[in-house]
């Protein structure tokens, strides 16, 4: 895979022209920036920026100013090869807080290793109402610690609004949800995003993370996507590059919170 080509193409599709996540979102572009307002409970944020030395202080400032006047916390999805090669410092002397480091990963669904189904004594359940949804955020919750509102209103809102974006799925032990993970998928592009794998502790290192992540590589070949793509924490990329996948450069993100 040309890193340097596919990089480009995810920020022209995934980045530069990126599309509203569901029901009730909107995508700005205003000036050097693209922006992301969410609807109710969703996701608000910086997913794209032209700048230089000149131009980002004023841009940063401009993005306060308008999410400050919604009332809304947001984030600045910071990558790598971002300009100006200071930004992150910028964002932090401006009031944001930087959140973990991610890995950037991306890999042709043609070169994946998609054999590995469900380990002995799991099922995996697609998500397709709001006990399934449940069932994810209580996954969610468990495996991450952090509150899963705005994952459950979101994940509902797709399914019931805009099914064809978004394939979900919970793995059972007996009728206990013991792990979660869905894929967004993006129509006219050709990237699908891997989102919220996540495997409650005591579950964890039994191979359910590979089996969710190779379910949904298998989706994504149904619908004709050639990319798979995930922001990955430092516990799940090496289980990603053993399955195919690369690191193509760093994500951070920044958050204000008015």
């Amino acid at each position: 895979m040309d890193h340097v080509a596919v990089l480009a193409l995810y920020d022209r599709d995934m980045r530069e022209g990126a599309q509203a996540d569901g029901p009730g979102a909107r995508v700005e572009r205003v000036g050097g920036v693209v922006r992301h307002i969410g609807a109710e409970h969703g996701w608000n944020g910086v997913v794209w920026s032209d700048l230089d030395e000149t131009s980002a202080d004023k841009a940063v400032a401009e993005q306060i100013a308008y999410y400050t006047n919604l009332g809304r916390e947001f984030e600045w999805k910071l990558y790598g090869h971002d300009l100006p090669i200071d930004l992150g410092q910028r964002l932090r002397a401006a009031g944001f807080t930087p959140e973990p480091e991610e890995t950037l990963m991306i890999a042709e669904v043609a070169g994946l290793t998609l054999d590995a189904g469900a380990p002995e004594g799991i099922r995996f359940l697609p998500v397709t109402d709001r006990a399934a949804v449940d069932m994810v955020a209580d996954v969610h919750e468990k495996a991450f610690g952090t509150d899963s509102t705005r994952l459950r209103h979101q994940l509902l809102a797709r399914l019931q609004d805009d099914p064809d974006t978004v394939v979900a799925v919970v793995a059972l032990a007996g009728d206990v949800p013991v792990s979660a993970a869905r894929m967004e998928l993006v129509p006219g592009t050709r990237f699908a995003g891997l989102w919220g794998g996540g495997t409650v502790e005591a579950w964890r290192g039994r191979g359910i993370y590979r089996a969710l992540v190779a379910h949904r590589a298998r989706a994504a070949v149904e619908r004709g996507y050639r990319y798979l793509q995930v922001d990955a924490m430092p516990a799940s990329r090496p289980i990603l590059e053993r399955l195919g996948f690369e690191p193509l450069t760093i994500t951070q993100p920044y958050v204000y919170r008015p």
